[in-house]
């Protein structure tokens, strides 16, 4: 008997291929890709599992629905509504398909604050030669202690890269303790307030749940130890945007870095793209060669793994939307 896979619309050029090779790799299943919403819904009908986003309405045709496959570690806002987290369906993401990427723009970041690379970037443009060789002006990571907020494979990659540099690195964690390398401990998510004061340096890689929503307030900002620098290389709404410019307004912070907004794009009026102590990245952390390879390996082995009926990988808790 043959296993129904419902690939979703809107598609890629990256994902034509998919159904051939899935199919090739899986005699077992049937790979639909429908063009439109409405020939997804009727595909949805027989459908024991799906790749991509599935909103309530289409959610409401998929009858024999077993599996959804998110197609990334931390999708948009509204994935996770209510409809699919009371569906018995099972939700697997795309985690760790570019952890290598990413920690690698973090550390782009976290370099270029250290060095005030992005006032020199905003002198540059000007043609403006203005050294500033106040020793304060930089972070010397090797006598620094970094508190990375959420240690998941991107955290405790960040966490590594950053020990080489010689920096002392804590994490807090919802879910993961015990020893992680690179880090002098990692405590549970309740330890936050009582180290936010300690850290020169404060990394977000969480992603976007119900619990870290708005998680960095006006509050929490106040606790950062003054002087420090703040990175968000996790999702933009964990984050309040106007209590992180008012913190840097009044020199509470000496610098942040942001892949990702509260609202993306950033609003082009937004007072943190003037900020010379700041430095934007457009929700590019992810970028870079194999991705997609990487996420058709995922459904790829979960396919197999469903046909089968083992366990897969990835599995998500979604009333914590990860």
């Amino acid at each position: 008997m043959s296993t129904t896979l419902v690939l979703l619309p809107p598609h890629d050029p990256a994902t034509e291929e998919w159904p051939n090779r899935l199919e090739e790799a899986v005699p077992e299943l049937v790979v639909l890709q429908p063009r439109t919403r409405e020939e997804a819904a009727h595909a949805l009908a027989e459908a024991d599992a799906a790749y991509g986003t599935l909103p309530a309405d289409l959610l409401a045709h998929a009858g024999r629905l077993r599996w959804l496959q998110a197609p990334q570690a931390g999708p948009p806002p509204g994935f996770y509504h209510s409809a699919l987290i009371a569906h018995p369906v099972q939700v697997t993401n795309m985690r760790d398909t570019y952890t290598d990427h990413v920690a690698a723009h973090t550390m782009a970041l976290v370099l270029a604050l250290a060095r005030g690379l992005p006032r020199y970037a905003r002198e540059q443009a000007r043609a403006h030669w203005a050294p500033d060789w106040d020793p304060r002006s930089v972070l010397a990571l090797g006598e620094a202690t970094a508190l990375v907020v959420g240690v998941g494979a991107i955290g405790a990659e960040v966490g590594r890269l950053l020990a080489a540099f010689g920096t002392r690195v804590v994490g807090v964690d919802a879910r993961r303790g015990g020893p992680v390398p690179g880090y002098a401990e990692v405590l549970p998510a309740d330890a936050l307030d009582r180290l936010l004061p300690r850290a020169d340096l404060v990394i977000l890689t969480v992603p976007h749940t119900p619990a870290t929503e708005g998680m960095l307030d006006a509050r929490r900002l106040a606790l950062i130890k003054p002087g420090a620098y703040f990175v968000n290389i996790g999702r933009g709404p964990t984050v309040r945007l106007d209590d992180l410019d008012a913190a840097l307004s009044t020199g509470h912070l000496a610098g942040a870095a942001l892949d990702v907004a509260e609202t993306e794009p950033l609003p082009a009026d937004h007072p943190l793209w003037a900020r010379p102590n700041v430095l934007i990245t457009p929700h590019v952390g992810g970028v870079g060669p194999h991705a997609d390879e990487r996420r058709f390996a995922v459904l790829l082995e979960n396919a197999r793994r469903f046909v089968s009926g083992r366990e897969l990988i990835n599995l998500v808790d979604k009333s914590e939307w990860y």
